[in-house]
């Protein structure tokens, strides 16, 4: 049963004492840790975090696989294509363990928190010293320091599982590393209380779980302040925060007490859920100083026998609803979209009430993806009749039409000046620079490094399905 529970001050403390412990005993020389990350933008999060608990423990952060001392893989549970590929990378430590006895390896994330998997990694995968599941990385010091202790007593069981379905813990005040000085992720919230039948999510992220909205907004200045230009809320929901908190906020209203911040800054977020994706949510980004006119809004199905079927709590025609409402309170905004295509029992009718809906909304780009059964999961044992070739055939006609009219849209850019935020360097020759517009689009252009950070006019000058070109203007 949910039950929420904030970690104290005096916890945070005590991981600290463990960050210490590590500190001391890998103190004789330079230790080095990995972190391997996929999956989605929480996990990018999480990862942020275990890297500041890393540092704080006296290792160096590398890239570099083969120069760590610790590796740890922040895994996704999403689709069985990423689960092969992390357990693949994952055998392969083998070999860097055989070079370094003492690596330690640990794996973390969505993967760890569903028990055919934990298993497996306990039978077939003995390079694994530590597995934690993501309720427990605001612990990871006193899991670490548990595991080096386990390692050097004789006769021990070297392995330390801890992966429970402690699902409503909120923790503040965690250390950070993160990967860029332009960009920062920022968590509202963690959990998902929506249960699509096809999706992992719940059973192993738990309930949702709001993080207060003060302690949102501090971390929120803090970046300002550091100067991190484009800011990128983070949820399973971002459209149901506040749900279970005393303090009667709502998304809309956090979303506007954050555009008060003082600077020059993009405030993004992500994802969010059309069934709680409202007329207030859309008024307030229009009203927005800082917002983003982007909304990323998974359809998942045009077909509405199969969005029952999905239990998503929307129908074709409330889809559409809520695409012209938020259009006419924003004519600019870009509108990006996930499909499944193939969902069991999904007939060809299904699928062509899925591409009519693609070509009346026009997305500016959609993320499509085949059916994934995950174990668990209701959409796993219903019957599912379709040929994965012929679902290939569906998904390659909604994939042709996704990128066509995605080049339709970029095509209409060409010739108007944008203001975009340079965030990287591409390190390739001519347009050594990448930036986004306001709206999201990627954009590619030649300039002096020294713009990275700084917000430019640019004039598009090219396009092409997936980019655009453009100059100084």
């Amino acid at each position: 049963m949910y039950t929420r529970r904030e970690i104290t001050s005096q916890e945070r403390l005590q991981q600290q004492a463990y960050c210490e412990k590590v500190k001391a005993a890998i103190s004789a020389r330079p230790h080095y840790a990995a972190v391997d990350t996929y999956g989605c933008q929480q996990n990018e999060s999480d990862s942020e975090i275990l890297r500041g608990w890393l540092a704080e423990c006296g290792y160096l952060i590398t890239d570099d696989m083969d120069r760590a001392d610790l590796v740890a893989v922040n895994t996704c549970a999403v689709r069985e294509h990423a689960e092969k590929r992390v357990l693949g990378n994952v055998g392969a430590l083998s070999h860097n363990k055989a070079k370094n006895p003492e690596l330690i390896v640990c794996v973390g994330g969505c993967m760890t928190q569903q028990p055919t998997v934990r298993e497996k990694i306990k039978k077939s995968y003995p390079v694994v010293d530590l597995v934690f599941g993501p309720h427990e990385v605001w612990q990871f010091p006193e899991l670490l320091w548990q595991t080096m202790e386990r390692r050097g007593r004789r006769g021990s069981r070297r392995r330390l599982i801890a992966a429970d379905p402690s699902e409503g813990v909120v923790a503040e005040g965690l250390p950070r590393q993160r990967d860029s000085a332009v960009k920062a992720w920022l968590s509202i919230m963690n959990g998902c209380d929506n249960f699509c039948s096809y999706c992992i999510v719940p059973y192993v992220r738990g309930r949702e779980r709001s993080r207060r909205p003060a302690d949102i907004i501090a971390e929120a200045k803090e970046l300002v302040a550091a100067g991190y230009k484009d800011i990128t809320l983070l949820g399973q929901n971002v459209n149901s925060y506040g749900k279970g908190l005393e303090e009667g906020v709502d998304f809309p209203d956090l979303l506007a007490k954050l555009d008060r911040i003082p600077g020059d800054y993009v405030l993004r977020f992500m994802t969010s859920h059309p069934k709680d994706a409202t007329e207030k949510l859309f008024r307030v980004m229009a009203e927005s100083e800082h917002c983003a006119h982007h909304i990323h809004l998974p359809l998942q199905s045009g077909s509405d026998r199969i969005l029952k079927e999905m239990n998503r709590h929307y129908d074709r025609a409330k889809y559409l609803e809520k695409v012209a409402l938020a259009r006419q309170y924003m004519p600019d905004l870009v509108l990006t979209t996930d499909i499944i295509v193939g969902f069991p029992g999904e007939t060809e009718a299904d699928f062509e009430d899925t591409l009519s809906l693609v070509e009346q909304v026009r997305y500016d780009a959609m993320f499509t993806f085949i059916f994934s059964p995950r174990t668990g999961t209701p959409a796993a044992s219903m019957p599912d009749p379709v040929t994965r070739a012929e679902k290939q055939v569906w998904f390659d006609r909604l994939l042709d039409a996704a990128n066509r009219i995605s080049g339709e849209k970029h095509a209409a850019y060409v010739g108007r000046t944008f203001r975009v935020l340079v965030d990287g360097e591409t390190g390739q020759s001519p347009y050594n620079l990448s930036s986004r517009t306001k709206g999201g689009r990627l954009v590619h252009l030649a300039g002096d490094p020294s713009l990275v950070g700084r917000f430019i006019d640019v004039k598009i000058t090219d396009s092409t399905t997936w980019a655009l070109y453009g100059e100084l203007a």
